[in-house]
């Protein structure tokens, strides 16, 4: 990803990260979101999930967060997710929700909601390496892990 594709003032710009402890276990996902206006950290937890369910949840909170009709330039550090949405959900869809071996699609709530989603609004998909040091990857690592603790500490 080059700097070039986040220089128009009308995009917004959203990074996401999902975290689990065990898998599954407690699980946390944030959503960092920059617009002109400045940034926020959307972020929430279960007590019960998986990493893919978790890194789901935060691209689904994150462009759910953005009126109809925006442009945005998603950034995440899971393949599951971009590759699922930019290519994988096409033929799920035509196949019945059913991967290429006829099994059931996991996780087809949280795809049919993030595919409700992007269809009314203008996203593009961007995949940074977890864990590598881009500062607003490890933001939103942290923030999924700040999820859990806090959740955590309500039990």
């Amino acid at each position: 990803m080059t700097d070039s594709a986040h220089t128009d003032a009308s995009v917004i710009i959203v990074f996401t990260d999902g975290a689990c402890r065990g898998n599954p276990g407690p699980g946390g996902w944030a959503a960092l979101v920059r617009t002109t206006e400045g940034e926020t950290m959307l972020s929430g937890a279960e007590p019960e999930s998986t990493n893919n369910r978790m890194e789901l949840m935060a691209a689904i909170e994150g462009v759910e967060a953005q009126v109809e009709g925006s442009t945005i330039h998603l950034t995440t550090d899971s393949q599951y997710v971009r590759q699922g949405i930019t290519s994988w959900i096409k033929g799920w869809k035509r196949n019945g929700w059913k991967t290429a071996a006829r099994k059931p699609v996991k996780n087809q709530d949280l795809w049919q909601r993030l595919d409700a989603a992007v269809s009314t609004r203008d996203v593009s998909w961007f995949w940074v390496k977890g864990h590598s040091g881009h500062p607003d990857n490890e933001a939103v690592d942290q923030g999924a892990n700040v999820a859990i603790d806090r959740m955590m500490a309500k039990l």
